[in-house]
């Protein structure tokens, strides 16, 4: 018997207690989220790969870091899309029709230009997740707005990290 290909814009089954309307805007909100992450995740790796300066080997550990976290928040929206019923489109073909973050410039080295760069797309990011928070709780998706809280408070602490590059008096 022949396999057919299940229609992507419905839910998968699933017992989960939020009603389907709402499985299916929610999934289609974090699968934005999860464009933006993806996107920061590799500009994280950019600026890990490029840095040069004074300052190499802090910010070339640092960017690491960061790119390790968001990776952690790319699964964490990802699984959070399937565990409602969705399909997580997170291909980097996906992730860069979609997202919402301004494109990463290439052709820099300077240390403190990675920083600058890094910094707004990590606060582009910070503000998009808090939104969602918003939207998810008109959505009435306590768990979802809850995950997004937690990746928003983990942004805001690597934003932290690294404007500190920038930070004088």
């Amino acid at each position: 018997m022949p396999l057919t290909a299940p229609d992507l814009s419905k839910p998968f089954a699933t017992r989960n207690s939020l009603a389907a309307p709402a499985r299916e805007q929610v999934a289609m909100l974090l699968n934005r989220r999860l464009a933006d992450a993806i996107d920061l995740q590799s500009q994280c790796k950019q600026a890990h790969w490029n840095v040069k300066g004074s300052q190499f080997i802090a910010l070339h550990h640092l960017f690491d870091d960061v790119h390790a976290s968001v990776t952690e928040y790319v699964d964490l929206i990802a699984e959070r899309i399937v565990q409602l019923g969705g399909v997580a489109e997170g291909t980097i073909r996906v992730a860069a029709e979609r997202s919402e973050l301004d494109e990463y410039p290439i052709e820099m080295w300077a240390s403190m230009d990675h920083v600058r760069s890094l910094a707004a797309a990590l606060g582009a990011f910070g503000s998009r997740i808090s939104f969602a928070i918003q939207e998810l709780d008109e959505l009435e998706d306590a768990g979802s707005a809850d995950l997004c809280t937690e990746v928003s408070r983990g942004v805001d602490k690597w934003l932290w990290f690294v404007e500190a590059h920038l930070q004088s008096r």
